[in-house]
């Protein structure tokens, strides 16, 4: 059995940590009007009838499979939709962001070649890159690390929170592109070290594309559906990026909420590989996002519309419904037809 403790990332250490370091800087949050408390998908500072939303992540391990195809021309789209998919969750627009490269050596051919990925993200997200750092820290990096910030901006009365969600409410699936730039940990400790593949052999479930192209496929952006709902009379209650964590995700927008998730499309190839190789069903859905990376959960009678909405960029489904739950419990019925309780 593999899981993700086991591939050198514990989910529950991680949340210790962040605990750790948040319970010294929340004080901070009275110096300034903030909104939204940490464990959002992005933060809000409200300046008069506007607010800044930001965030900030990384691509990760995923660097690592780029080093291993010598290919370094996506992973920057992977870091602008990591945080723009963020800063869509509370209702903002992503309009700028800066990246930070961390390397162990100045290489400008690869520095160039994650240049041209951060450049095709920022345009679809229509995003500028104002600015970064980059900072060679030969003791403290193997390799590179990539990281961005960006911000967005929403009108103070259309902030989106989660506050709003209700029972009934029907949870709306846009599709992934694969495994984004989450459990790449799991899934290289799953292909490379217990299946003995490399990244140019056939992915086991899927034999047109090899397991370095599946893993390196850049991170869906869902900017243009999700900005289309937000200027379309959808009443919106609450927007989630599926990311590390899986569907625990939908835990951070409201207390006292849980969601039944009842029709997910066939999870991706590469998914049923991982799970085929001995990883837990539950752990699958707990790490990934299972074939869907972002979910918008509407008012019952805007349903039908919001799918038409989000049609026009990527397939969408209709998932499930949030319901009152005093446990907040994820209920999924997953794959081969069990139901798990996460």
């Amino acid at each position: 059995m593999v899981t993700y403790s086991e591939s050198g990332v514990d989910i529950n250490l991680e949340e210790a940590t962040v605990s750790a370091l948040v319970s010294e800087i929340k004080k901070t949050l009275s110096f300034r009007d903030v909104i939204t408390e940490s464990g959002h998908f992005a933060a809000l500072v409200k300046l008069g009838n506007k607010a800044i939303a930001m965030s900030t992540d990384g691509v990760g391990s995923k660097i690592l499979v780029a080093k291993m195809m010598n290919k370094y021309d996506t992973v920057g789209i992977d870091c602008i939709a990591m945080v723009v998919n963020d800063i869509l969750c509370v209702g903002a627009e992503p309009i700028a962001m800066v990246d930070y490269l961390a390397v162990e050596k100045a290489d400008p051919e690869i520095a160039g070649e994650i240049g041209k990925g951060l450049a095709k993200g920022a345009e679809e997200s229509k995003i500028a890159m104002i600015g970064g750092e980059t900072a060679s820290l030969p003791e403290i990096i193997k390799d590179f690390d990539l990281a961005g910030t960006g911000i967005g901006i929403v009108d103070a009365d259309k902030i989106i929170t989660g506050e709003n969600i209700k029972d009934g409410d029907v949870l709306i699936g846009i599709e992934s592109s694969g495994i984004h730039s989450n459990g790449l940990s799991l899934a290289r400790k799953v292909f490379f070290d217990k299946l003995g593949l490399n990244v140019d052999d056939p992915l086991p479930s899927d034999s047109n594309t090899t397991v370095g192209q599946e893993l390196l496929k850049p991170t869906e952006i869902y900017v243009k559906p999700v900005i289309d709902l937000l200027n379309e009379n959808i009443d919106i209650h609450g927007l989630a990026h599926i990311t590390g964590g899986g569907f625990l995700n939908l835990k951070r927008l409201k207390k006292g909420i849980g969601y039944d998730i009842e029709n997910l499309p066939e999870p991706h190839p590469v998914f049923k590989s991982i799970y085929e190789s001995d990883v837990p069903l539950e752990e699958m859905y707990r790490v990934f996002n299972m074939n869907i990376g972002f979910v918008a959960i509407v008012n019952k009678n805007d349903a039908d519309k919001t799918i038409e909405i989000i049609k026009k960029h990527n397939r969408a489904f209709k998932i499930g419904h949030a319901r009152e739950d005093v446990h907040e419990k994820v209920k999924i019925k997953a794959f081969d037809g069990s139901v798990l309780n996460l």
